[in-house]
């Protein structure tokens, strides 16, 4: 796939939080930087003058751009830690060192302490973060500390030792921070509830703690142990204003590879996320072009193949979000939720924006690709017998009935097709009767291009539901057009689409292309048949007398009430007045007619 050219990669990139990697012609990679809005930062590069000249030899270097988007700014900084330390970059200078961010540590121990390390340790204790500064870090086990009774010592506090009397409670217990599990005054069972709990706190759940603490507060209070409940309510009250920061990966999910396919009818977006102690370390999307009608499943399976191969993936686990067969000697896991789950809706995401950016790109590289492509998304998902290359849209505008008019506008390729818009008056139906005036236009639309020979629409579109929509197709059936044009209805609610002879609508995904193709349609049709419907009231609202004087025309009207500023002092103004004006022709005219008025 021969890659767009920087102008093209900088329109299409998305404008939410993620990390950057500029490579050069060699596919070098030369920098990983984070942004809070990809598009803004990564284009600043090449819209500014630097000062800097090691800037200026960076961009002069650089020929692909590629991203991977996160959730937040966090998430954004921590990834692009890890991608650095991974892969060294000839441009990054800051995060190259050995240092890392801080983690919070639950040890694999009897009466597990918790406290913040740097270093990993493949003990079986567990890890939670990394967070971006020890702020954070101290914030949240100052919180746990005010919650919860932990020991903060290092003994090896065995069944044996404790029972031996080996040691004695320090001055932490005797400030009632800690409660004495090094002389049994704590048993194993309680202090692992309040483990479990902190668990979940650092994962960013506080339902259990919260919980917990409110019956412990209510036991209290019925036991006239006030001051005990006024200590258990702060301490909720401080849960309760805490907001957990969410974390690019569980340590946990360690040496993963993670796949995730969104497929359109010629091509599949597959991107593959490499997972390594925790940490992602690579991201990659990639398109493959469809030969035949070939599944998802089956794309997704030849993806997994290619991509493992060209960057050398020994994992034995793979995370999908559907179900693969790739022999036995992986271990395929569709996460159904949680942080496993979290990380495949990651990478869908940004096969995603990978598949936005290339259709942003094909409409400037190559528009008839993208018209092809529209055409035949819009088929499938609208069931229709052809593409849809020539569609009309009708709607009906009135108020209580007054000046009823009706426009029908004209898409040809997905694009308005201005200069074949239609504006109808109403000519057949009295009052306020939308049916009507729906079976009227379509008729008429469709009699008169029958008549002149002209090519008829794919599709057809009605502004409205089962109502309208029975009009319109009685229209089609009375020039014997039912079945060799398509008819459909869109509601406005739920944007329900109506076919005729089914009760049950079409709902189409709300972000579908297809979707927006209709709704456009729609709204083109209701905002050119209400700008006419305006002009016609306004023009009614103009009309005076003066309209119905013989001889006199619209701009000997516009003349008189230019001049005279009224109809009252028109029909008062002198003929010599009046000639000044328009002339001794129409003003005669003019005198002549208020004159038998008058008489």
């Amino acid at each position: 796939m021969q890659l767009p050219s920087l102008e093209i990669q900088l329109k299409t990139l998305p404008t939410g939080p993620g990390v950057y990697q500029y490579y050069d012609k060699d596919d070098t990679l030369l920098y990983v930087g984070k942004a809070k809005n990809l598009k803004k930062r990564v284009t600043s590069y090449f819209t500014k003058n630097h000062d800097n000249y090691k800037t200026k030899v960076l961009v002069k270097k650089i020929c692909t751009i590629r991203h991977i988007v996160v959730e937040t700014e966090t998430d954004a900084l921590l990834l692009e830690n890890n991608l650095i330390k991974k892969h060294q970059p000839r441009f990054n200078v800051m995060l190259k060192d050995d240092k890392t961010y801080p983690w919070i540590c639950i040890k694999k121990e009897r009466f597990p302490r918790v406290f913040p390390t740097r270093t990993l340790i493949k003990d079986g204790s567990e890890y939670f973060g990394p967070y971006t500064n020890f702020k954070t870090v101290n914030t949240l086990l100052d919180l746990i500390k005010g919650l919860y009774q932990l020991r903060t010592c290092n003994y090896d506090l065995s069944q044996q030792k404790i029972e031996n009397g080996k040691y004695k409670v320090c001055l932490e217990y005797h400030l009632g921070n800690c409660k004495g599990p090094c002389e049994g005054l704590q048993d194993e069972k309680e202090y692992h509830e309040n483990i479990e709990a902190i668990r979940q706190i650092v994962k960013g759940n506080f339902k259990d703690s919260l919980n917990r603490f409110r019956k412990q507060m209510v036991m209290h209070a019925e036991k006239m142990e006030f001051e005990d409940a006024q200590r258990i309510k702060e301490k909720i009250e401080v849960l309760e204003k805490y907001q957990a920061k969410s974390t690019v990966v569980n340590p946990k999910i360690s040496n993963v590879d993670v796949f995730s396919i969104i497929s359109d009818e010629s091509y599949g977006y597959v991107n593959f996320l490499q997972l390594s102690y925790g940490s992602i370390i690579r991201s990659h999307t990639t398109e493959i072009k469809k030969k035949l009608e070939e599944t998802d499943k089956e794309l997704l399976e030849l993806a997994i193949i290619e991509l493992r191969q060209r960057f050398n993936s020994r994992s034995k686990e793979i995370f999908v979000p559907i179900d693969v067969d790739l022999g036995e000697d992986l271990k395929i896991t569709i996460p159904q939720l949680g942080d496993k789950k979290k990380i495949v809706d990651l990478s869908l995401r940004n096969a995603k924006y990978y598949r936005q950016e290339r259709f942003k790109q094909i409409k400037i590289i190559d528009p008839d690709r993208h018209v092809k492509r529209l055409m035949a998304q819009m088929k499938k998902d609208l069931r229709l017998p052809e593409e849809p290359v020539h569609i009309e849209c009708f709607d009906n505008s009135n108020i209580q009935g007054t000046n009823p008019v009706a426009a029908c506008v004209v898409f040809k390729n997905g694009k308005p097709s201005k200069k074949e818009y239609r504006k109808f008056n109403i000519k057949t139906v009295e009052g306020p009767n939308d049916f009507a005036s729906m079976e009227e236009v379509v008729y008429r639309r469709y009699k008169r291009l029958l008549d002149e020979e002209q090519p008829l629409p794919q599709l057809v579109i009605v502004d409205g539901g089962k109502g309208q929509l029975s009009s319109g197709l009685k229209a089609l059936e009375s020039l014997d057009l039912r079945g060799k044009i398509t008819i459909i209805g869109i509601a406005k609610r739920l944007e329900e689409i109506y076919y005729p002879g089914d009760s049950i609508p079409l709902y189409l995904d709300k972000k579908s292309e297809s979707l927006k193709i209709i709704q456009h349609l729609r709204n083109e049709a209701h905002r050119f048949g209400i700008t006419f419907h305006r002009q016609k009231r306004s023009k009614a609202a103009l009309d005076t007398e003066l309209d119905t004087i013989p001889g006199i025309g619209e701009k000997t009207v516009v003349e008189l009430l230019k001049h005279f500023r009224s109809v009252k002092r028109i029909r008062e103004a002198t003929k010599k007045e009046l000639v000044e004006v328009v002339g001794n022709s129409r003003a005669t005219k003019v005198y002549n007619y208020y004159l038998s008025k008058k008489e």
